[in-house]
């Protein structure tokens, strides 16, 4: 176990909007509670790509919070990790405040700290460096897009060796966050139907996650005709193209005999989201996870909501605790009923821009990339 610096190769994003430029950094020992990670995988996710446009953080940076990789060293006081293990890294959270200590760590009151300061909170360093000058990191308590990543206990989560480590990391964010909010935040039961809005990452692991506890009817609005076949053949029960469709709300009634019992948003247009408010049955709850455009609103028709006693929710990171809720989600995967995999297409890691074009153009659903 190595308690020096290490040589590592990272992909920096140095202006806004600027290109990911694969550069040698150095990469610290762990401190007291965290832990020092060979990257196996790391997925492109599109907070990634909000922040290199534009999202606030300090610059130069390293992101990536999607990482898979074998622990190399571990800080003195880390108890739950230790060199040898698989890992899935996922958001960070500070143990203290009310939300973490009810095992909610999704809501944690310091989450802006500890997943997009670029810095360690408290003392604002990094464990990343080149040439002597401190590179920003720490994101998502991970910053994975290089061969070695500094992550903390409290956010590497330990999987079994037989899974396929190299694309699990997605299961740290988008994946967790899709299945998250349908499973754990809506509370879909078996046999109850969903609609949901995007056919993208994170609303087909909703689909995969309302597959994996036996939910009924799941319909998927989607333009894309590739993304609607992948739904169906995830098990979809239909699948909405909504450029060709008139009436969606109407087709969405048809198809689920009046109604869904919950929906799912992960288009944040504004104009989606009214039609989806109106597809739900008498309690029902719409879910929400996407990044809308700064001044908008709740285009909610407030009596139709009063008499159906419907709500509409915001969910982080799926409302999970990702020690639980990853092991979750790696289970299902082995017993065949979370295909995630089919939503992966694998670039190296020197292609990050063209995964990240790829991710932008609708191309790939999830790039992951491999060292």
């Amino acid at each position: 176990m190595s308690n020096q610096p290490l040589a590592a190769s990272a992909a920096i994003v140095r202006q806004v909007g600027g290109p990911f430029t694969i550069e040698s950094i150095t990469v610290a020992a762990p401190r007291e509670h965290e832990v020092r990670v060979k990257m196996v995988g790391v997925g492109m996710c599109h907070t990634d790509l909000v922040v290199r446009d534009g999202f606030p953080v300090p610059l130069p940076i390293v992101l990536g919070h999607e990482g898979s990789g074998i622990v190399e060293s571990v800080g003195s006081a880390v108890t739950t990790v230790k060199p040898g293990d698989h890992v899935v890294l996922s958001f960070n959270s500070c143990a203290a405040c009310p939300s973490c200590d009810n095992t909610q760590p999704a809501y944690c009151y310091n989450f802006l700290a500890n997943n997009f300061s670029g810095v360690r909170p408290g003392d604002g360093s990094t464990a990343l460096s080149q040439n002597g000058t401190q590179i920003a990191g720490n994101f998502f308590g991970q910053s994975s897009f290089g061969s070695y990543a500094v992550a903390h206990e409290r956010n590497a989560v330990v999987i079994d060796k037989d899974l396929p480590l190299e694309i699990m990391g997605p299961l740290g964010c988008g994946i967790q966050t899709g299945a998250g909010a349908v499973v754990l935040s809506l509370g879909l039961k078996a046999g109850q139907s969903l609609a949901i809005f995007g056919g993208g990452a994170v609303g087909l692991s909703g689909l995969l996650g309302a597959r994996a506890i036996g939910a009924g009817t799941v319909i998927v609005v989607e333009p894309n005709e590739g993304r609607r076949k992948l739904a169906l053949e995830l098990g979809a029960t239909h699948a909405i193209d909504p450029k060709a469709e008139a009436d969606v709300l109407a087709k969405i009634k048809e198809l689920s005999g009046g109604g869904v019992n919950h929906a799912f948003d992960t288009t944040g247009i504004p104009a989606v989201i009214g039609v989806a408010v109106e597809t739900m049955l008498p309690n029902g709850m719409l879910g929400l996870v996407a990044v809308p455009p700064p001044d908008a609103t709740l285009p909610a028709n407030m009596m139709s909501m009063l008499i159906r006693g419907v709500g509409v929710k915001y969910i982080t990171e799926g409302d999970a605790d990702p020690k639980v809720f990853i092991p979750q989600m790696a289970a299902w995967f082995k017993a065949g009923k979370f295909p995630f995999d089919r939503l992966v297409t694998k670039f190296k890691f020197s292609e990050i821009n063209e995964a990240a074009h790829s991710s932008e153009k609708g191309g790939a659903i999830k790039p992951v990339m491999v060292f």
